[in-house]
């Protein structure tokens, strides 16, 4: 999944992201109202973490303008302990949920889990496709009797591809997903990605979930 938090005290950014990403999550950390709505404008995020007191445009103007736009991306207000009115306009603008500092990042990992299962419309945490089984809050794989260890990567790879069983993804769009658009879009890092995590869910007794459309990328078949 990927987060962008906007916060600008850097140590308490630098704290969040570290913390995110041991749970293998893919972050992007702006410092700047003005740097952030353009990134949630020009990128695609599955949870916005936002700061209302921010440098350039603050949390607030930025929360409305995306909804003004359409843009229904969840975002989770960082506030201030005393600042009821805040908290309140920011719900009235359409924040899904808030915070506020100090905070345990433990609380906002599940903060986050809920607020992108309400968006989606989940109501489970475990993404299942026969014997296999994903769970999305432990982040432990099973299929059958037998447990998967993945890396986060590998674990974010599979989540994005099972969410949409029989949808195809190019090899660009996986890796603008998981790992950002920072990479190289000629490395080869998807390819030996998904061959890992074939090897890992589909050893050569079991039926292989993760099919190869020639010429344009990745899709999880899926199994009733």
């Amino acid at each position: 999944m990927r987060v962008l938090i906007v916060e600008d005290e850097k140590q308490i950014a630098g704290f969040v992201k570290k913390g995110l990403e041991e749970q293998g999550f893919d972050i992007d950390v702006s410092h700047n109202g003005d740097e952030a709505y353009s990134l949630a404008l020009e990128r695609t995020y599955d949870v916005i973490v936002l700061d209302i007191m921010l440098p350039g445009r603050d949390g607030l103007s930025i929360l409305k303008n995306l909804r003004a736009k359409k843009n229904a991306v969840p975002v989770i207000l960082l506030t201030a302990r005393t600042e009821l009115d805040e908290r309140l306009e920011g719900l009235n603008l359409g924040a899904d949920d808030y915070l506020t500092k100090p905070f345990f990042v433990e609380e906002l990992i599940a903060r986050i889990h809920a607020v992108i299962r309400r968006a989606s419309g989940e109501r489970l945490t475990v993404l299942q496709s026969g014997d296999l089984n994903v769970n999305l809050i432990t982040r432990e794989v099973r299929r059958g009797d037998r447990d998967i260890r993945l890396t986060a990567r590998e674990f974010n790879l599979l989540e994005y591809l099972m969410r949409s069983p029989g949808r195809v993804y190019s090899r660009t769009q996986i890796l603008e997903h998981i790992w950002g658009y920072d990479f190289d879009p000629n490395t080869n890092l998807v390819d030996v990605h998904i061959q890992r995590l074939r090897k890992k869910i589909s050893p050569e007794s079991a039926e292989a979930l993760i099919e190869t459309v020639r010429g344009v990328g990745y899709r999880f078949r899926g199994s009733p």
